[in-house]
């Protein structure tokens, strides 16, 4: 058993209806009622969830949705296996991330977070422990959307004359707005910041102190960190969403100085002697990618080394312009 909670419990399972019998997870839905209108409802729910997580699973950084189905009332769902570890094996306490490491974290899940908002999807529980660094690829991968607490929390709320919300979520991760029952798209936008926070402090978010007057969390003083990417992560978890970016394609467009100039200043100056046509090449594409200018190039500011640089790259036939960093394309273009 992979986890037990009051909504649902989950098992890594073997598929023998495959070639190899690969590991799965099977995720058992508990609906604790005998009557029939709420188990039409449950089914009905459990149709749609299923739905959504097919769709999120054609993402490569989402378990994919092998089956779904019922049996004796009770809901089942079947999703690829990730072989990895969580998040919180690296994010720890009393542990602090480097800026640079963190920014890395952030590139990798805003690019598939983009894509869950663009399914209509908010996560509401993303965290540490529900991001898991695959094995294979070292590529971060967003796992459990809530699905059975989401279901369980409609079916309560269906059944009451007087309508109450329960919040999904973790607290420390989850906005006021969301812990009152009013998501937003930008509420998992919150959730990241305070994920990046805990990485660069070593402190658990919920132990985090928010200013008494302006709700702000009162955090960079245990950090090391730059003004400019402080700033930006105060914005991602202000306490008034009204104020926080509105979208994942906001803070991408924010974080891109960042990493130019992390990768000017990674920019090696060598002669060509000690250079692989190869290493040439990869130098010449950052710059032209990033579009530095005299004044933000390390290499431009070298004419020696440029012009050394310059007739290696020339020797070469092929750029490799996405290979320079491990950027998403479509981040360049913003």
């Amino acid at each position: 058993m992979l986890g037990s909670g009051g909504f649902s419990e989950t098992y890594v399972a073997e598929d023998i209806q495959r070639p190899g019998n690969p590991y799965c997870v099977v995720k058992q839905l508990r609906v604790i009622s005998d009557d029939p209108n709420t188990l039409k409802l449950a089914r009905r729910l459990f149709a749609t969830e299923a739905e959504t997580l097919e769709r999120l699973g054609q993402h490569d950084q989402i378990p994919q949705l092998l089956a779904s189905f019922e049996e004796n009332n009770e809901f089942y769902l079947v999703q690829e296996f990730i072989q990895g570890h969580p998040l919180n094996h690296e994010i720890l306490p009393k542990r602090s991330l480097p800026e640079a490491k963190i920014i890395q974290i952030l590139t990798d899940l805003l690019e598939v977070l983009a894509f869950v908002h663009e399914q209509g999807v908010i996560h509401r529980d993303l965290k540490p422990a529900n991001i898991m660094r695959r094995s294979r690829d070292s590529r971060l991968v967003l796992i459990d959307f809530g699905i059975a607490r989401k279901i369980t929390t409609q079916l309560a709320e269906s059944g009451t004359e007087t309508k109450y919300t329960v919040s999904v979520g973790t607290p420390g991760y989850m906005p006021s707005e969301q812990s009152s029952g009013r998501p937003q798209f930008n509420s998992d936008i919150y959730a990241i910041g305070m994920t990046a926070i805990y990485a660069l402090t070593g402190k658990s978010p919920h132990t985090l102190i928010h200013d008494a007057e302006t709700g702000a969390v009162r955090w960079r003083s245990q950090a090391v960190v730059s003004d400019e990417f402080a700033a930006i992560l105060d914005r991602m978890v202000h306490h008034d969403f009204t104020q926080r970016y509105r979208s994942v394609h906001e803070v991408r467009v924010a974080l891109l100085p960042l990493i130019r100039s992390r990768v000017a200043i990674e920019l090696p100056i060598v002669s060509a002697d000690d250079l692989l046509a190869t290493e040439a090449n990869t130098i010449a594409a950052t710059a032209d990618q990033f579009n530095l200018d005299d004044a933000d190039n390390p290499i431009a500011a070298n004419p020696i080394a440029a012009n050394s640089i310059a007739a290696t790259a020339d020797r070469s036939d092929t750029v490799e312009a996405d290979a320079t960093i491990g950027l998403p394309e479509d981040w360049v273009n913003q």
